[in-house]
């Protein structure tokens, strides 16, 4: 099942967007407020690891989302993934912060439509899985 993206932020993303990233696991995460039953950094962190997936990031793509002024803001804020203490609670860093610098050139928004851009992403992380593996 592919996960979908967390509702965009606010009309107003300056003040959504302006503010720090939630707090990571572990730290002051007990006063953080509940969505769902998830506090927003799981929220959050489970979003941009989808975007290590390039199947997801043309979905992304098909559904127009990538398009959207709001989502792009949002895709920008989520920069803050790239640094610690949240850059330790990536699964696969890798392609998921690849993708998330990809995200935020319009071209690749736009491109990554395209069924062949998505397969040379897919071949390209296998490569790097295979040479992950074989390297000691």
């Amino acid at each position: 099942m592919m996960a979908q993206p967390p509702p965009p932020p606010p009309q107003d993303t300056s003040a959504a967007l302006s503010g720090p990233p939630p707090p990571a696991a572990g730290t002051d995460s007990d006063q953080e407020p509940m969505y769902g039953g998830y506090t927003r950094f799981e929220l959050e962190l489970e979003f941009v690891q989808s975007l290590a997936n390039p199947y997801y990031l043309n979905h992304l793509a098909s559904q127009k989302l990538l398009g959207q002024p709001a989502f792009v803001a949002y895709l920008d804020y989520l920069q803050y993934w790239t640094r610690p203490p949240y850059l330790k609670y990536l699964t696969y860093p890798g392609p998921t912060l690849r993708h998330l610098e990809l995200l935020q050139q319009e071209r690749f928004r736009q491109e990554v439509m395209s069924p062949d851009l998505v397969q040379r992403l897919v071949q390209e992380e296998m490569k790097a899985s295979v040479q992950w593996h074989r390297d000691p």
